[in-house]
């Protein structure tokens, strides 16, 4: 079995399964704390932000908690298996990380401040694992939809790099790349928001304690 290998890989395109051209369940119409609609097209003036910071069910309610954020749900990118199901993720044999799409009006909260809420509520370098969850779909990851975003990224994981090092910790393992050519493929419904309907549920979020520095560099357009 895949996840029986003492250090998880990541599948080639050749290796990852199939998958299939449409997905095997409906996603829940609107978001059970905002109440806004999960899909889109979204309100014009409102950006995306893609995160992958381990489990996504406590993640989620990281940035459903932020005010400025429109919506959220959860789902799997940065994989080869189009229309994944969690099973096939959680097999690493999709190429998938646990992601959280984040929909945030940016004149109420910025992106680099969504960039701190993330480097802060995980270790991000920890590789193929976030605490006692392991695998390759518990990757940290930031998918980027502007060139933008891309630089202001960068910029935040260069300046989180070196609070880290002075604190003791290694090097940032997080996958930074552009959205594109990575679908987002939500997830099943129950994992919408999994935490407003368990609220005693599993949580593996934690981040390292370390403070993330903001105002490192602006986003441009």
């Amino acid at each position: 079995m895949f996840l029986s290998r003492r250090t998880p890989e990541l599948p080639t395109p050749d290796q990852a399964l199939r998958g299939r051209p449409e997905p095997e369940f409906t996603v829940p119409s609107r978001h059970t704390v905002l109440g806004n609609p999960l899909l889109g097209p979204y309100p014009e003036g409102l950006e995306i932000a893609d995160f992958g910071l381990g489990c996504f069910w406590g993640a989620e309610r990281k940035f459903w908690q932020t005010e400025g954020v429109w919506t959220t749900l959860v789902g799997y990118q940065g994989g080869h298996t189009p229309n994944p199901a969690y099973e096939e993720v959680c097999s690493g044999l999709t190429g998938h990380t646990e992601a959280v799409r984040v929909v945030f009006d940016p004149k109420i909260v910025s992106y680099e401040s969504l960039l701190k809420l993330f480097w802060e509520s995980h270790d991000p370098t920890q590789g193929f694992r976030q605490g006692n969850d392991a695998g390759t779909q518990y990757r940290s990851a930031i998918y980027t939809h502007s060139e933008a975003q891309a630089k202001t990224a960068t910029a935040s994981r260069e300046a989180y790099q070196a609070v880290l090092t002075g604190s003791g910790y290694g090097t940032i393992t997080t996958e930074l790349l552009p959205a594109e050519g990575r679908p987002f493929y939500p997830a099943e419904g129950y994992h919408q928001q999994y935490l407003d309907k368990n609220p005693a549920g599993y949580c593996g979020i934690g981040g390292t304690g370390v403070s993330c520095p903001i105002g490192v560099a602006k986003a441009e357009g």
